[in-house]
Order: structure tokens, then C-alpha cells, then sequence
């Protein structure tokens, strides 16, 4: 269904400036491809259209995370998940401080967090960390263990911890729908349970068909410029269009994250007001089994990583196994140790594109990739949007818009 921000008469309005239908479509409703719809509608002239094979945005990889704002610690100086992190949370707190969010609220808190060391490798590695941390600019501070026991006194820190005072917790269905009112209040068109099914490109325009929800029926479109922003599904996108030669693989890894159900109940606030994240993976693979909770105050654990051996998105399970839970209960037990098998319960789920198969990221970091591709002007491909895609989805908009008014 296309819902429509303007009447679709995009030749007649733009044909002196554009041949196709629409300037630009968005393939992909997540909170990344949200962004960059809202973004690019923004610049005067263009006609964007944003297309979501689900009845609303943001109900995949977006509604499956953490809701963490993340500082950027974790990654080089010179990658992309480093600098969009920091910008874009940035302009989160920016956002607040202005007052941009006013037309919708988007409720969040700078709580901080503690990465934590339990031996001394851990601590060499959060040393390491805050001289990443001073090198990139972002406010950080080692800790002693007996600074955690006095804020965090359930919290077991043996060597101290890594503070992050800029990380923070986000309602990211409101950011989301913040990015949606934008780009529907500047004149964007929304297409929802509109899924793309085939890409050609030829004279410089690209022609889409779309299958909608329930019915076998394709329509077609045509746009100047092309956006993949399909999260789980890039990959399969980007190999509609590009030559067999130059597609690409689907990886995915599954988090899997669990509530906090005690016998005897224990306000969250007694046991942390920072989140709690051990050590993390070697090339940031993985962040660990991390304590953190919602803007209401419930406490819940995850995600772990668990690669999957399927590479078509539309045939993930996103159940979470019972047998996950012992050995999320030991590694949550390093840094909580009050904590029994029984307090855990499976929660939820959510899946992170990779761009790395399981043995190639123990070896690699891997990046975001955002380029535009050679030999298909306008075609810009967004692959392994993973964490922390949310806190940098404001950053990834402006970098996709810089390509093309570059």
C-alpha cells in the first residue's frame, strides 16, 4: 500500500529535472532507511519514496535491539561505525537540547555505562579502550573496582571498569517514528507492505518492480536514484541489480536476549544505574552479554551471538532456545554473581547483517559499507548496518545525502 505525501505526478512536477517517476526510493523501513528517506526529501526539489515490505516501519532489526545510544568506543578512528556512532549520537543530544524533538516525543536518558574487568588482560584491554576513547574524543575514565562496588554495590568489577558517561537508552520505535513524520510532513511518499522483487537499470533510470502484501499483483516504478537500505535483505537487493560476478553473501548472526524474573524481586535501581558490559569480542564481533534496561526500569540481559547457518532471511527463526540460557547465565555471573540459572527467562531475539562470514570476523573488523556502485550512477548500497546502526542512523542519512550532493 502507497501511501502518498504528494500526488503522484512526478513527471509532470519534476520533468525538468528528472525523468522518472520518483528522484530517489528508499528500499528498506527501518530506522536507517527512515532516516535517509526523511534526509533526502528534505533537499528542495526532490521526490523521495520510501518502500517497507511490512505494515509499518521499523519492525525487523530495528525493533529487536538493545535501544542503547552507544558512545563509538569500540571501533577505529578511521571506520565508519566510529565516526557515524559519535556524529550520530551527537545529534541525538543535540536533538533534545534544541528542542527538535518537540513534534514527537522521543523519550531517552544519558544513564552511562561501565565496561567491565575482571583479571588483568580485561583491564590492559579497557586501557587500551580509554586511549581509543581519548584519540577519538569521547568522554571516558577508568574506574577502580571498589568506585564500581560504591555506585553498582551487586556489580563485580575485580580489576575497575571503563566509564562511558555519553551512553544512554533510547525509545527507538518513537526515534523511528520521529524520522517517519519528518519525511511524511516534507512531502514523502510511503509505500508499505510494498516488497521489490526486481531491479533493471537502463538510460540512467532504475525500474522497480514491487509485489504488495497478500496479492500477486506487481506494479512498477521507475526512479533517477536508488537507496538499499534493506538491513537483513541488502544483500539479496544489491544481487538484483549488480552482475553475478559482484554478488554477495548473506551472513547473520542472532542475539538472543533474556528477562530478568527473580524469585525475590530486586528493583533495578538497587542493583546499577549504568548499564554493565563485560569485555567485549576480539574486533568488536560482539559486545558480550550486557546488563541493560528500559526506560521504564526493567532489567533484561543480551544479546549473545550465535551465528546461523541459514543465508536467506526470510527463513530465520527468531525463537530464543532454552538452551542459550546456561551459558548466558555463566558469562552474566563474571560481572553479577548474585544472580541464579532460574532468574532468566528467554525474551526476544534480533539478527545482525554481516558482512564477514563467523571465521573471517575472528580475523577482521568489519565496517559499514556505504558506496555507491561503480558502473550504476545513483545506486547507493548500504550492506552490514548492524550495531550500532541506531545511534549512528541520523549520521548514516547525512553520509548517504553527501554522496549525492557531494
Amino acid at each position: 500500500m502507497i501511501r502518498y505525501g504528494r500526488q503522484f505526478c512526478a513527471r509532470k512536477v519534476l520533468g525538468f529535472r528528472y525523468k522518472s517517476d520518483f528522484s530517489h526510493v528508499v528500499i528498506g523501513g527501518g530506522i536507517v532507511g527512515a532516516a535517509i528517506g526523511a534526509e533526502l526529501q528534505l533537499v528542495e526539489m526532490n521526490n523521495v519514496l520510501l518502500l517497507e515490505r511490512h505494515g509499518q516501519l521499523g519492525m525487523e532489526t530495528t525493533a529487536r535491539n538493545s535501544e542503547v545510544i552507544h558512545a563509538g568506543i569500540y571501533y577505529p578512528k578511521d571506520s565508519l561505525k566510529a565516526q557515524l556512532c559519535i556524529k550520530g549520537k551527537s545529534k541525538i543530544y543535540d536533538a533534545f537540547k534544541k528542542g527538535t524533538f518537540s513534534s514527537v516525543q522521543v523519550p531517552f536518558k544519558k544513564c552511562g555505562k561501565y565496561v567491565v574487568a575482571q583479571d588483568e588482560q580485561e583491564y590492559e584491554y579497557l586501557q587500551q579502550l580509554h586511549s581509543r576513547c581519548q584519540d577519538l574524543e569521547v568522554p571516558s575514565r577508568l574506574v577502580s573496582a571498589k568506585d564500581v562496588r560504591d555506585s553498582c554495590a551487586l556489580i563485580e568489577a575485580k580489576h575497575g571498569a571503563l566509564e562511558s558517561p555519553t551512553t544512554g537508552i533510547i525509545s527507538v520505535h518513537d526515534y523511528t517514528l520521529f524520522f517517519q513524520t519528518q519525511f511524511e510532513n516534507a512531502g514523502g511518499t510511503l509505500g508499505l507492505n510494498s516488497e521489490v522483487v526486481h531491479i533493471d537499470y537502463s538510460h540512467g533510470s532504475y525500474t522497480l518492480q514491487i509485489r504488495e502484501a497478500d496479492s500477486d499483483d506487481l506494479f512498477e516504478i521507475t526512479t533517477d536514484n536508488l537507496v538499499n537500505s534493506a538491513g537483513l535483505h541488502a544483500p539479496k537487493v544489491s544481487n538484483m541489480l549488480l552482475p553475478s560476478d559482484r554478488h554477495l553473501g548473506t551472513y547473520l548472526a542472532k542475539g538472543s536476549y533474556f528477562s530478568y524474573q527473580p524469585e525475590n524481586h530486586i528493583s533495578t535501581k538497587s542493583i546499577t544505574n549504568k548499564l554493565i558490559y563485560p569485555c567485549p569480542n576480539p574486533n568488536a564481533a560482539s559486545l558480550g552479554t550486557h546488563l541493560t534496561f528500559d526506560l521504564g526500569g526493567q532489567l533484561r540481559f543480551g544479546p549473545d551471538l550465535e551465528w546461523l547457518n541459514c543465508h536467506e532471511a526470510d527463513s530465520i527463526d527468531y525463537a530464543v532456545s532454552t538452551e542459550n540460557v546456561v551459558p548466558a547465565y555463566e558469562a552474566i555471573k563474571r560481572y553479577f554473581p548474585m544472580i541464579e540459572p532460574g532468574d532468566l527467562q528467554p525474551a526476544y531475539s534480533g539478527i545482525r547483517p554481516k558482512n564477514l562470514s563467523q571465521e573471517q570476523s575472528r580475523e577482521a573488523f568489519s565496517d559499514f559499507i556505504i558506496r555507491e556502485e561503480e558502473g550504476f550512477p545513483g545506486f547507493v548500497n548500504l550492506l552490514g548496518i548492524e550495531s550500532p546502526g541506531v545511534t549512528a542512523s541520523w549520521a548514516i542519512a547525512e553520509y548517504v545525502k553527501g554522496i549525492y550532493h557531494a
